[in-house]
């Protein structure tokens, strides 16, 4: 039926003659006891005539419903005018009606269903010589509203069921969508902890295996020292990134943890390579050691981390830092201060001055993440200001 629809159209135009000469045969009252008699009677040529016309007109009854109504409407008045009895033509009428109302809109199919109801019924009724409350002038008046009801159901459902493919196409091309997305987050956030965990040791190693190689000839005791800051900070390196890659290959454990471990707890820890690393920094902490959520505990603990090491690599030599942790509310200050040379801050837009670097930009991503805020900018005089403003219950639903 979808693949050939006018094969189909003509198929039912042919069924559709055939009933009606085989109904124009039959005379309702001529046989016995007042039954139908088949053969009682025999067409004349303008009712064959009509009754060809009106089922081939039904063979167009997709690509033109209205207007096939409305002729074989006209052709079923003729028939009733001309003819007493008239012949079945009406039935071609009835299939346009149903094609209407299968194929418009509901209040499209009330006014055309009513108007082809009073026209045909009407038409029975008043040029018939049979009493206008016979059963074949109520026959037209009942297969009308039929055909208009049952195409309006027919149109109702078909509507149901598109709109329900609809739903679970758009519901397949959310699913996708989502899950790209998923993945895009993903590997942003791998992105952003391997960049902090390596760019951070990475840079400390350069610092002290610099100052070992300027100080291996005259002070050995210092070289050996700053080798051993080497060791120590790869050896960092590689259990952070042990453990990070530990919790990639966790990811179907569902006890597994979502997230490094390292946090304001080892924050102390974290400030000694610095200044080992010859970053003097000062910290200044008000919110009295109390526990966070993993996901903020671990945000503020990756802020200050890529914030120092950006003071390491661009605030020159020579540069301080100091470092709050303010405890406000509902929400908990990271600060990091600088007062490196004008010239080796970073600007406003979070790209390094020697061009290139994602660390401003991973801790937006963190902060965001969260629904926090951060702000990172030049400090007037010189140096470098970093402050990021975290709700200690973003993402986790955790009260404190």
């Amino acid at each position: 039926m979808r693949e050939h629809p006018l094969a189909f159209d003509g198929v039912l135009a042919l069924g559709a003659l055939l009933c009606m000469v085989a109904g124009s045969f039959v005379d309702r009252h001529g046989g016995p006891h007042g039954g139908p008699d088949f053969g009682g009677r025999t067409p004349g040529a303008v009712s064959v005539l009509l009754m060809v016309t009106g089922a081939a007109a039904l063979v167009l009854r997709r690509r033109n419903p209205l207007g096939v109504l409305v002729f074989t409407g006209v052709v079923t008045l003729v028939e009733h005018i001309a003819q007493d009895p008239p012949a079945p033509v009406a039935m071609s009428a009835v299939v346009a009606l149903y094609t209407v109302a299968s194929r418009t809109d509901r209040p499209t199919t009330w006014r055309v269903g009513l108007l082809t109801m009073t026209l045909l019924t009407g038409a029975a009724m008043l040029f018939g010589s049979a009493p206008w409350y016979t059963q074949e002038n109520l026959g037209v008046f009942a297969w009308t509203g039929m055909a208009a009801a049952a195409g309006d159901a027919v149109r109702s459902r078909r509507a149901f069921v598109d709109a329900i493919r609809e739903r679970a196409d758009r519901a397949e091309r959310t699913r996708e969508e989502e899950a790209r997305r998923r993945v895009a987050e993903e590997r942003l956030r791998i992105a952003r902890d391997l960049h902090d965990v390596v760019a951070h040791h990475i840079a400390l190693v350069n610092v002290q295996a610099g100052v070992a190689a300027h100080v291996m000839d005259k002070r050995p005791d210092q070289a050996k020292e700053a080798l051993a800051h080497v060791r120590e900070a790869s050896r960092s390196a590689l259990n952070e990134l042990r453990a990070t890659v530990g919790l990639l290959r966790q990811s179907g454990d569902p006890e597994a943890p979502t997230e490094p471990a390292p946090g304001l707890g080892v924050l102390d820890e974290l400030l000694d390579t610095f200044r080992h690393a010859g970053l003097p920094v000062e910290l200044a902490r008000t919110d009295q050691g109390l526990p966070l959520p993993a996901a903020v505990d671990l945000a503020a603990y990756r802020i200050i981390q890529e914030a120092l090491t950006n003071v390491r690599k661009h605030a020159g030599p020579g540069a301080r830092a100091e470092v709050s942790v303010v405890r406000v509310g509902r929400t908990v200050e990271v600060t990091v201060l600088d007062d490196g040379a004008p010239g080796g801050a970073l600007p406003g837009d979070g790209t390094p001055a020697d061009g290139g670097g994602h660390g401003l930009l991973g801790m937006r991503e963190r902060v965001t993440a969260l629904g926090g805020a951060l702000t990172a900018a030049p400090r007037y005089g010189g140096g470098f200001r970093v402050q990021a403003i975290l709700p200690v219950t973003a993402g986790t639903g955790e009260a404190t």
